[in-house]
């Protein structure tokens, strides 16, 4: 009996070890969802797996400038990613960081949905020219980095008024991060399909050559006729009206914070 108890304790403590493990990993993936840093752990288990490589092909030369990599990789993580790391233990002071957050980032959500669509909506009655987009996944430092930075708070007003004609922000893409416009006059990558209209211009190629890079959301308004288009994955939808441009941002950004029952969509863009 005392052997059986003792069998029953070892198995539930090593059950909590490694719940707690687990846990801490979500809520630290969770933390980086969205930033660079998720771009950083794909690399680790790239460097990762070519020194294993190296090991079972036995090629000495790659294994100690991998070794070298990984010895020193630790001091590098801390010195380019403060922000994240300070993040976390401001939260983990806070006594949020093993909180549940979802119902409050839903409603940031929705409150930038409500000031995009208002913005767009604004802009397409009066044909004002805008390029946005907004990240998810997908990191878009490199593309914030040929922008201004704003890191203010997205409100309809503030997106609106970056557009406004003859403005020195209006030129380019404004990218937005949640509920945060982290830069603007921003430079995206033209698309060089064949299959584009020859009647869109530079803003819609844009559009849809940062959907082919990444995984974000590009939303253009365009200034000859104030038709409102979206670009994902490669794919662009046309002449949006406002309920489906509202529709289509609360499926593709709300719908990982409800049931999954809520997640199943049959919305198609319309496309020309």
């Amino acid at each position: 009996m005392f052997e059986w108890d003792w069998n029953f304790l070892s198995i539930l403590r090593i059950t909590v070890d490694i719940g707690v493990v687990w846990y801490v990993l979500y809520k630290l993936l969770m933390l980086i969802r969205g930033t660079k840093a998720i771009q950083l752990l794909k690399g680790i288990f790239v460097v990762i797996a070519i020194y294993l490589l190296s090991v079972i092909l036995d090629l000495m030369t790659v294994r100690m400038l991998i070794w070298q990599v990984i010895m020193w990789g630790p001091l590098g993580i801390i010195i380019l990613f403060q922000p994240e790391l300070r993040r976390a233990l401001e939260q983990l002071g806070r006594g949020s960081f093993f909180s549940r957050n979802s119902t409050s980032e839903e409603d940031s959500l929705n409150q930038a949905i409500e000031a995009i669509v208002k913005s767009c909506n604004y802009m397409a009655k009066r044909r004002i020219g805008a390029l946005i987009t907004i990240e998810r996944e997908s990191a878009l430092g490199d593309y914030v980095a040929t922008g201004i930075p704003v890191n203010g708070k997205l409100t309809n007003e503030l997106l609106t008024n970056i557009f406004i004609p003859n403005t020195p922000l209006h030129d380019g893409a404004v990218i937005i991060s949640r509920d945060e416009i982290v830069a603007a006059a921003c430079y995206l990558p033209l698309s060089e399909s064949p299959f584009i209209s020859k009647e869109l211009g530079t803003r819609h190629r844009a559009a849809m050559g940062i959907s082919e890079a990444t995984d974000s959301l590009t939303i253009t308004v365009s200034e000859e006729t104030g038709q409102i288009s979206c670009a994902k994955n490669g794919e662009l939808h046309r002449n949006l009206t406002i309920d489906k441009l509202s529709e289509m941002l609360e499926i593709e950004l709300i719908s990982k914070f409800r049931t999954p029952t809520n997640k199943a969509w049959n919305w198609r863009g319309k496309k020309k």
